[in-house]
């Protein structure tokens, strides 16, 4: 069968790990909340050039000396949250997103808000989504804010961890993008923003096989896949071979490597903090974690210093102040 074929029917059937825990949607839950699974927005990838051979190595996060691979983060504070699959989704396009500003040399990375994606997205919660649901809601709603106008806070509307019951994540300007200032002649308070740094996507797709998966790393950068994650639990090292039928978590590939004895394993980031595993990263031998199927998108426009197309906005946010501050209707505006 192939590989596309056996994910459908890992998801369909909801199979978890041995845990009895899923971070993932089914495709029932997935086509219910207006997304469709496995969708290619166009057939762009498939029109990249097949290489005879790919190369033994490639690392975004050091090719040819540059760095292209933003901070790893945690979804697990400050509460459990299972958001990996919106983690993984908006790694990957920030990755790309630093791959054409060029690499480290551009200043701070420019990271998609996880939390904006919680509040507002349709494609997941605090107990699992789908990772390409993510990016055809970014692109339904003509981008997403980043992480300094959002933060993480690891809570959805149906979380119950922690603090996460006393927080409101409804989809309003607020929750979107804000600013809290400090001086009452200045707005006060917290204002919801009309006018705020964010990310847009020009298209997306679904891969499945080890080849086409290399084939749209090396021409355009990470992507987001689903694996078994039992057995890296515990990992603190080294390349995992061991191979798994269950699919609960989503990870960014972004690359791959050869072992001395000439077996391919993936280049993966994880979503549980710089201390786990090695400094938040992890290697698969091909083959292993059932990871064969992707999530891929392509950057269509971003906000950053170099470009010139920000909005100063105030201390208070007062000159940037959304016109609907108790609903969804703030505008995403890139100048």
């Amino acid at each position: 069968m192939r590989s596309s074929v056996i994910f459908a029917l890992l998801l369909t059937g909801a199979r978890a790990n041995v845990r009895g825990v899923t971070e993932l949607w089914t495709d029932e839950q997935t086509i219910a909340a207006g997304h469709a699974p496995r969708k290619n927005f166009t057939d762009s990838h498939n029109r990249l050039p097949v290489l005879q051979e790919y190369p033994a190595d490639l690392n975004w996060c050091d090719k040819d000396g540059v760095n292209y691979c933003i901070t790893s983060l945690n979804q697990h504070i400050p509460q459990y949250c299972g958001s990996c699959w919106a983690h993984a989704a908006l790694s990957a396009l920030a990755d790309r997103v630093k791959i054409a500003r060029g690499g480290g040399n551009k200043g701070a990375d420019i990271i998609p808000s996880v939390q904006h994606v919680l509040n507002c997205g349709t494609a997941g919660n605090c107990y699992g989504g789908t990772a390409g649901g993510v990016y055809q809601w970014i692109m339904r709603n003509g981008g997403v804010s980043t992480v300094t106008s959002q933060p993480y806070l690891a809570c959805s509307s149906t979380s119950t961890e922690g603090f996460c019951p006393n927080v409101d994540t409804s989809c309003s300007a607020q929750n979107i993008a804000r600013t809290c200032g400090g001086y009452d002649s200045e707005g006060g308070a917290c204002t919801g923003l009309d006018w705020y740094p964010n990310v847009t996507v020009a298209d997306y797709g679904h891969i499945a096989g080890y080849l086409p998966i290399m084939k749209e790393i090396y021409h355009r950068g990470p992507v987001a896949c689903y694996i078994s994650s039992d057995p890296i639990l515990n990992y603190d090292g080294g390349i995992v071979e061991i191979e798994a039928d269950s699919l609960d978590h989503v990870v960014t590939v972004v690359g791959w490597g050869t072992d001395a004895s000439g077996d391919r394993y993936w280049r993966v980031r994880n979503s549980w903090g710089d201390y786990w595993g090695e400094y938040g990263y992890f290697r698969a031998k091909f083959g292993a974690l059932n990871l064969t199927n992707c999530e891929w998108a392509e950057v269509a426009d971003y906000t950053a210093p170099e470009k010139q197309n920000w909005h100063s906005c105030h201390e208070g946010g007062d000159n940037c102040k959304a016109k609907h501050q108790n609903d969804w209707k703030a505008e995403i505006r890139i100048m």
